[in-house]
């Protein structure tokens, strides 16, 4: 465990927690765990379009807020800094489309082993050779790319829906300015609602239920491993963990534990294969709101970590209810909440990929692959971003690896 990454402590975390809590950090914990609780509704579309059980696609979000959310209390608390956690999208995406062809519980114990290679991967200090041997413009090339798709459907409501969207960025920009002391997200959240409520939302087909995760052994198969562990193995470490990480350096925390971020991710993905759910990794979107500068000073935007990870866990057992909420609800509402929290880390990615200084090419191709979407053998575009970037930046600016392979050896000799 030498390679894992001390942090400070969770014996003080609750009353250091009452000490750092501000107005900033509170608003934007809130922002990211809406963005969280959203992220659901992707499941549900993901597992009704692969005809799964609709009771079962419930339990899987259900076991997907409560898991993560106590791993996003853990993670932050213990470090410091904002490292809330969730679960991969593109293994989602994957997790359903394979169920019906391998089986649940096969499906399970793929996601089993991917856990444990991303916790040796961890615990054997790997995450934090590659991220120091990843040129950081590259990095912040594929997460810029990343988060471009917040920013657009930012302002796409412009076309469609122009008072609403209006009112509520015109409310940002404007409180930023006037009431210096009320977080701007928290003036436009409020701004939409009083919209909402004005023009009349219909709220009369909300259900509440309550429901917890659910016990289930996992099967072993070469079939299913090779079919989706391998392929989630490498989303875990090559993809979420290096947009992770970047995001949090690119906010300036220059001791992000990559190590312990995979390993924790792996510890997780494991636990969470007995309780029909495929992954827990860190929230690379989240991750950027929580580290905004929006959520105030930077010692104290852990905070807004764990309050995600509490939202998560709290809303958990009530998720029937939140996605009834979340339906009634304009899909523009948290587009441009979560737009607006990452304007400010979409303006640092991209000033730190595009200094002009080196791998300027580099990265210009990771933000290209990442903003597009493309997958490739089944695996996502942030990875794709970094192998390419990588790639491209090698052949045409041959000579920017070699002061980052110089300063890699330093730093990898005992």
């Amino acid at each position: 465990m030498k390679h894992i990454e001390k942090g400070v402590s969770l014996r003080h975390a609750p009353r250091d927690f009452l000490r750092d809590l501000n107005a900033d950090n509170a608003s934007t914990g809130l922002v990211a765990g809406i963005l969280g609780l959203g992220v659901g509704v992707v499941h549900i579309s993901a597992g009704t379009s692969a005809g799964l059980d609709p009771s079962f696609i419930m339990i899987w979000v259900i076991s997907y807020l409560m898991i993560n959310g106590l791993f996003g209390l853990f993670m932050p608390a213990y470090y410091r800094l904002p490292l809330p956690m969730a679960n991969s999208i593109p293994g989602a995406l994957m997790f359903a489309a394979v169920i019906p062809v391998i089986g649940l519980e096969a499906a399970l114990g793929a996601s089993f082993i991917a856990g444990a290679i991303t916790l040796v991967a961890g615990v054997t200090g790997i995450m934090g050779i590659v991220m120091r041997l990843i040129p950081m413009p590259i990095v912040m090339g594929m997460v810029g790319g990343m988060l471009l798709s917040f920013g657009l459907n930012m302002v796409k409501p412009l076309e469609s829906a122009i008072v609403p969207a209006s009112i509520m960025i015109l409310a940002f920009f404007i409180s930023s300015r006037l009431f210096r002391k009320i977080p701007p997200l928290i003036i436009s959240m409020v701004a939409g609602l009083v919209y909402l409520t004005v023009t009349g939302v219909d709220l009369s087909g909300i259900d509440a239920t309550i429901r917890f995760p659910e016990f289930i052994m996992p099967a072993f198969t070469l079939e299913a491993f090779l079919t989706y562990g391998l392929p989630l193995a490498i989303i875990l470490i090559g993809m979420e963990t290096p947009a992770g990480v970047g995001l949090i350096k690119g906010m300036g925390y220059k001791d992000a534990p990559a190590n312990a971020i995979t390993a924790v991710g792996g510890l997780g993905t494991m636990v969470s294969s007995f309780f029909n759910l495929h992954s827990t990794c860190i929230a690379a979107p989240m991750t950027g709101v929580c580290a905004s500068p929006e959520a105030g000073a930077p010692d104290k935007r852990w905070v807004a970590a764990v309050i995600a990870g509490a939202i998560f866990v709290i809303a958990a057992p009530f998720y029937g209810y939140v996605v009834s909420l979340l339906e009634a609800t304009p899909r523009y509402f948290i587009a441009i909440i979560a737009g607006l929290a990452l304007m400010r880390v979409i303006t640092s990615s991209m000033a730190i990929a595009f200094s002009g200084r080196k791998h300027e090419i580099g990265a210009l191709f990771a933000f290209l692959i990442a903003a597009s979407g493309i997958q490739i053998l089944g695996i996502g575009a942030t990875f794709w971003a970094l192998v390419l970037g990588v790639v491209v930046s090698a052949i045409v600016e041959t000579k920017d690896f070699d002061v980052i392979f110089t300063r890699g050896s330093a730093d990898l000799s005992p």
